[in-house]
């Protein structure tokens, strides 16, 4: 990164015009603070929404992780967040990490000692606070609409009055990165009163999400050159370089990161500390988290995710399900010999694993791969077999690829293994149609047709035969309840397998109504979860297909099957 040059602009342009201002890279830190704000900052993300429980429950990964810090919320904001804060003392034990809880400084015009948002942080007692300070010029001017001295003088005050409470201050310059850019003159007095004033931190925050690492790295070398104070940095990813400007930050002598795991955050997110810590970690030997807490890192992702009911994304960096998988045979067969080949860092140290895809575009070296990945011996032969069948099979519509659950069944079936658990007679959907009472239901919707499902089942167990009926919200509930009535009592360890999502997709809509249709089954028993596909011009067919398998598969992955 050029450190030859400051960019400096006056209102209104957007050009990166050169000034004279130079200095000299810092020496990378031994460490950095990680901030995690997803309590915060990150469940303002559309879609996220999170009880006092559930923000207990963060809280307690975050600091199984072993984050620096976690900022619970903005008191006085919600009843949420005050629950959160009065609740916190005694049922949020943390070992590792420290609570934050967040507001603003003083309103324009008032004083400290009347500002509610002032008073609200130091009755949420916490050790370290984390205030909010325009930055940027325009926003003072024309959304606060008081005198940029006013605006220093806010920041200084709301500092000098929670330190003559013992706190720890952190101040958030908002708009920092583009106040820098409009104003830089006032964009550092705001620095420079937070930290006269006595704050501890100072974290330039990208709000806009919008600036590139060259921009964030000229920024925050200024800064860190000319004050004492810690420099922390906060992302957001609206340009996609969240991750990026944070590590550049660091580069320039930022020792505070803040950002969430897994990226949550409004818009496109905050930084995602789940691909900021490793990298910082592993790629620079920045220390971030304990260093044995490292390989903590997917399972705390994944387990946030379930917390926060937002699937994890399987691309995602370091952590996701498929960013370790290989499903090329050409790379498959290199990864025989030498995995590190086609990895840039040994999956495990961040708790994730490697795992071969299988597809149409697999070879036998994958095959095998995968076979001997499940503890599977299969030979030349059996292997051809089924790399045709596989082929055939995905010439038909399934993508084994993502069916992870259904692959595994296919492949212990070729060494021999079939399941004895139950064998099926027959199964029968039936939906019918009522008319709604006059005025019962959804309004403007009277008289509209209500539809009930019911499902039989009928299976033998050895040479016992088992008919259930069931009713359910759609044909797949009904099926999957009727099958559980039939067996679930000879099966216990059925209960804790549930369905958690169910996707169609029509494969060839030329058809119309007598297309091809994809079924694939979500499942989990708690500890693993996978996946399973059917596919059937009949979509209750090819459902059944996805179930069948989905319950097959977590009995033969039970503890105990009676």
């Amino acid at each position: 990164m050029s450190t030859d040059h400051l960019h400096d602009h006056g209102p209104g342009d957007h050009s990166h015009s050169a000034v004279s201002h130079s200095y000299e890279l810092p020496n990378l830190p031994e460490s950095v603070d990680i901030f995690d704000t997803t309590l915060r900052d990150g469940s303002q993300q559309e879609g996220l929404s999170l009880t006092v429980n559930d923000k207990l429950r963060v809280a307690e990964q975050l600091d199984h992780l072993g984050v620096t810090f976690i900022e619970g919320g903005w008191p006085g904001a919600n009843p949420k967040d005050d629950e959160f804060f009065r609740r916190a003392p005694s049922e949020l034990k943390l070992t590792t990490s420290t609570l934050v809880a967040f507001g603003s400084t003083r309103r324009a015009g008032v004083r400290t000692e009347d500002d509610d948002t002032l008073r609200k942080l130091i009755e949420a007692h916490t050790s370290v606070v984390c205030i909010v300070a325009k930055s940027w010029d325009r926003h003072v001017t024309d959304a606060l609409r008081t005198s940029l001295d006013e605006a220093v003088a806010m920041v200084a005050d709301s500092v000098e009055f929670l330190r003559r409470y013992d706190k720890r201050v952190f101040v958030d310059a908002e708009h920092f990165f583009d106040g820098h850019h409009h104003n830089r003159d006032f964009a550092l007095r705001v620095v420079e009163a937070a930290e006269v004033a006595g704050a501890e931190s100072v974290v330039l925050c990208d709000t806009n999400g919008g600036n590139l690492p060259d921009d964030i790295g000229l920024a925050v070398a200024d800064v860190h050159s000319r004050s004492n104070v810690q420099v922390g940095i906060h992302c957001h990813n609206d340009a996609g370089c969240a991750v990026a400007n944070s590590i550049t930050a660091v580069q320039a002598g930022a020792t505070q990161v803040q950002g969430c795991v897994n990226g949550y955050g409004e818009r496109a997110g905050n930084a995602d500390l789940s691909a900021a810590i490793p990298n910082l970690s592993m790629k620079l030997n920045i220390r971030t988290i304990p260093p044995e807490r490292l390989e903590r890192l997917t399972p705390v992702s994944h387990h946030i995710a379930e917390l926060v009911n937002i699937a994890p994304n399987p691309q995602q960096p370091y952590v996701g399900s498929s960013v370790f998988a290989t499903k090329a045979g050409l790379h498959s067969s290199a990864m025989a010999r030498r995995r590190d080949l086609y990895e840039h860092v040994e999956p495990t140290l961040v708790g994730n694993g490697p795992r071969v895809v299988v597809s149409e575009l697999s070879g036998r070296s994958t095959l095998d791969m995968k076979a001997t990945e499940l503890g599977l011996e299969l030979d030349g032969e059996i292997l051809g077999r089924v790399l045709d069948e596989l082929k055939r099979l995905e010439h038909e519509g399934y993508h084994f690829e993502v069916a992870d659950g259904s692959l595994e069944l296919l492949l212990r079936r070729a060494a021999g293994w079939e399941p004895d658990y139950f064998s099926v007679e027959s199964f029968r959907v039936i939906t019918d149609h009522g008319a709604r009472s006059a005025g019962v239901g959804t309004p403007g919707l009277a008289g509209a047709p209500d539809a009930t499902t019911e499902a039989t089942v009928k299976v033998c167990i050895g040479t016992e035969r088992m008919v259930a009926t069931a009713e359910g919200n759609g044909p797949v509930n009904a099926l999957d309840a009727a099958l559980r009535q039939a067996i679930g009592s000879l099966y216990p360890a059925l209960s804790r397998v549930h369905l958690t999502d169910y996707r169609v997709r029509v494969l060839d809509t030329g058809h119309g109504t007598g297309a091809v249709t994809r079924v694939l089954v979500d499942s989990t028993d708690g500890e693993r979860t996978w996946t399973t596909i059917g596919v059937s011009e009949n979509i209750i067919e090819a459902s059944w297909q996805a179930l069948y398998d989905s319950i097959i598969f977590g009995l033969l992955h039970a503890p105990t099957n009676g």
